[in-house]
């Protein structure tokens, strides 16, 4: 049962290939326990893939700069010896003024993935449509948006910024929806309880799993009724 639990979480969960470092420290975390001489150096970084927050420990004299990328997948890394999980609250303060500016970089990298997005996103409930998840999209943005991708497919940011004015900022809009869902602070109730566009916490898939089955169900019900 233990076996069959780690591989559903190693399923689960999307190995970043590349990351952008947020802070670098090169004597490591404060610890009064630990003399200078012993303190290693440690990097705060974001996964370029799904937002993954990261704890990277480099190689030896490797020369890490903050918002520098770094190769962090299976094949031979050049400045990262090891790599793990960070948990948000964990971030340094550098990291936290960082965050944002490195989220919008991959999004403004990532374009034709982000675009996709609002060309191909489908309701959630019959009450409730993924696009409505994004901040700043209400029910009439929504309606905008739909009937502008009916005509035609958007081909860029500029392209929906063009075609529906409600949407001035796309790149800004999906990265405050990154650092809502990457918030551990916030309660994740209505809207916040969805993942779009990071890793769903392990401990949350049940639940997440149960609210999918039960908007199902209703949306089957629906169906049925017309």
């Amino acid at each position: 049962m233990a076996n069959k639990k780690q591989n559903n979480k190693k399923r689960l969960f999307v190995k970043e290939e590349n990351a952008i470092i947020l802070d670098y420290l090169s004597l490591g975390y404060v610890n009064e326990k630990l003399t200078n001489f012993k303190r290693k150096p440690i990097a705060q970084a974001i996964g370029c893939d799904k937002f993954t927050l990261l704890e990277l420990i480099p190689k030896p004299n490797a020369n890490i700069e903050i918002h520098e990328k770094v190769y962090i997948g299976s094949g031979k890394r050049d400045k990262i010896k090891t790599v793990k999980k960070l948990q948000y609250e964990n971030l340094t303060a550098t990291s936290r003024v960082e965050i944002e500016y490195a989220i919008k970089e991959i999004i403004e990298n990532d374009e034709e993935k982000y675009v996709t997005f609002f060309n191909n996103a489908e309701p959630l409930s019959t009450r409730l449509h993924k696009l409505e998840l994004i901040p700043g999209i209400g029910k009439k943005t929504m309606w905008a948006l739909l009937e502008a991708r009916k005509e035609k497919p958007f081909e860029s940011y500029e392209d929906i910024k063009t075609r529906v004015p409600a949407l001035p900022d796309p790149v800004t809009m999906i990265a405050n929806r990154v650092l809502q869902e990457l918030n551990t602070g916030t309660v994740k109730k209505g809207k916040k309880k969805y993942y779009l566009f990071t890793q769903i916490p392990y401990e949350r898939m049940k639940e997440y799993h149960k609210d999918d089955k039960r908007n199902g169900k209703k949306h089957h019900r629906n169906n049925n009724r017309r």
